[in-house]
């Protein structure tokens, strides 16, 4: 029980890498807070684990200080900070790429972390300790071709990983991230831009350990970086995929 008495807000929380770290927090003893842009969803996904729920856009100044409002309410502090909630756009070459989708992947992906960031490390430097953890991907460290724009989004995470944990070590806050490779969630899908079996078998093969990330993969490293046996440890983008990046 790792996390007994802990409290955290999982974004993106009701399906895929988001899910998994959720169920693996509440396995450790942990209250979470489910956030997710689908309402619906995260009230089931809370309702099955026994968590707490709340509609959340991350892009979405309004939206963050609403959910950092009801995570006071419902939990009284906020301990654990998992800025998970991401999208991508479809493989395209870079210059065919929509504004839209450029705008959509840059706020979900980026922008959300200054808004998280806005709201909540007041909070957690107020009494002096925290931990959040950014959900990134390899693809900010390799990255393939004609997802440059997702590659870019996600190379920012681990940059602004870094930043922040540098800043904030003497409020006693610890920033980490997590480098997923393509594992079987909603975005799966979007990453090979068609799901095939001959595609599956392309991706996997570019992966050592010879298998996608899982959300049990993802909850086990996220809960260790959370958790207060990782004290030392902040700055860190721990590749959790399989030696994909080697």
């Amino acid at each position: 029980m790792k996390l007994q008495g802990k409290t955290a807000i999982v974004t993106g929380g009701a399906s895929g890498f988001g899910l998994g770290i959720a169920e693996k927090f509440i396995s450790e003893g942990a209250t979470v807070l489910i956030a997710d842009i689908n309402g619906a969803a995260a009230d089931e996904a809370a309702s099955g684990l026994g968590a707490f729920a709340a509609q959340c856009d991350v892009a979405s100044n309004a939206d963050v200080a609403a959910l950092t409002a009801t995570a006071l309410n419902k939990m009284s502090r906020i301990d654990i900070l998992v800025n998970n909630a991401g999208v991508t756009h479809l493989p395209a070459a870079m210059e065919d790429v929509s504004e839209e989708d450029f705008d959509r992947v840059l706020n979900v992906n980026t922008k959300s972390v200054y808004l998280a960031a806005k709201h909540i490390v007041p909070l957690m430097k107020a009494r002096g300790s925290g931990a959040i953890l950014n959900v990134a991907s390899t693809a900010g460290v390799s990255p393939r071709p004609r997802l440059s724009w997702y590659n870019a989004s996600k190379g920012w995470m681990i940059t602004a990983t870094k930043a922040m944990a540098v800043e904030l070590a003497p409020a006693g806050v610890r920033v980490n991230a997590i480098n997923p490779v393509a594992g079987e969630t909603p975005l799966l899908k979007s990453f090979m831009g068609e799901d095939t079996p001959e595609m599956r078998e392309k991706f996997v093969s570019t992966i050592p350990i010879g298998r996608f990330s899982t959300p049990q993969d993802m909850g086990n490293a996220a809960a260790f970086l959370c958790s207060d046996e990782a004290s030392m440890i902040t700055g860190v983008a721990m590749e959790v995929d399989g030696g994909r990046c080697i």
